[in-house]
């Protein structure tokens, strides 16, 4: 996994320089935006239907705001990670030590709010059937359950390889990190009541939908969620108008914990702990 990322770091300039070129009212554009849809097939890791394992619960959280680390066209399934159009890498840091997302510089989005807007004339000519995305972060809204009364709370999530943050908020509380987090680490804070709190899940439990896996696997560790466009998006390089891409995200019973009380309210008072936050699965489309 360390050697991919450091590997795409070179790229990282490259990306800086298509995101700060010339944006002319009347130059086509590639627009990449994000859908949070809750009834979207719930996938497992390689894409397959999932259902909830025994034992343990889910629910569909209302999402707030998402961010990404890295996003890539691939033109097809035995693209390597790496070796199709990156259109984005976020910043990164050895602040913490290892080298991790810099939370701090993050660009965090709102579902249909323009995450990524570069000149068409920047992209690679070719055929894509593909579309990865290298999730890092997630804000949303979950229901908490503590001695028979149901609250509601807002959830920082990090999918992300590893992430260096230093101090954030979630609503009103503030938590101060200031060290790299591996893919899995949470704060939570109630939204009526005194109560904030933070933990990790479990290594290696973050659904990463791959269903390319056996001819285009990712690393360990990291978010890279793969999806196929229903018609393979063509770019010429004559084109005359933007191209939005939609990433619909599947949050379908996204957020699972293990049972303690089997009634299907997460009860962290009763015991019962996070183990699995990934997004569970990605339909990209586009208008031309």
């Amino acid at each position: 996994m360390k050697k991919i990322f450091s590997a795409l770091l070179i790229l990282t300039a490259i990306s800086s320089f298509v995101s700060c070129s010339s944006d002319s009212a009347s130059e086509p554009m590639l627009i990449i935006k994000f859908k949070f849809d809750p009834n979207q097939a719930r996938l497992d890791n390689l894409g397959n239907p999932s259902t909830v394992p025994a034992g343990n619960a889910a629910q569909t959280p209302v999402f707030n705001t998402i961010s990404s680390h890295y996003i890539e066209m691939a033109p097809t399934a035995t693209t390597q990670l790496g070796n199709g159009t990156i259109l984005y890498h976020a910043p990164e840091t050895t602040a913490g030590g290892s080298n991790a997302i810099d939370f701090s510089k993050s660009k965090i989005v709102a579902e249909g709010e323009t995450f990524l807007k570069i000149p068409l004339k920047d992209v690679l000519a070719g055929t894509y059937q593909w579309m990865r995305v290298s999730l890092s972060y997630q804000e949303y809204q979950i229901s908490v359950r503590n001695a028979g009364v149901d609250y509601t709370g807002t959830l920082a999530s990090f999918v992300g390889f590893n992430t260096y943050i230093s101090t954030f908020n979630v609503g009103t509380y503030s938590f101060p990190v200031n060290a790299n987090k591996a893919q899995g680490y949470w704060a939570f804070g109630l939204d009526d009541v005194n109560f904030s709190t933070s933990g990790q899940a479990p290594v290696g439990a973050t659904t990463v939908p791959n269903p390319i896996a056996a001819t285009s696997p990712i690393p360990a560790g990291s978010c890279v969620v793969t999806g196929r466009f229903p018609t393979d998006l063509v770019i010429d390089g004559t084109e005359t108008n933007d191209v939005v891409v939609t990433l619909s995200l599947s949050i379908n019973h996204s957020f699972e914990w293990h049972e303690v009380n089997a009634d299907g309210k997460y009860e962290p008072s009763a015991g019962e702990n996070v183990v699995d936050m990934g997004l569970r699965g990605l339909i990209p489309t586009y208008v031309k």
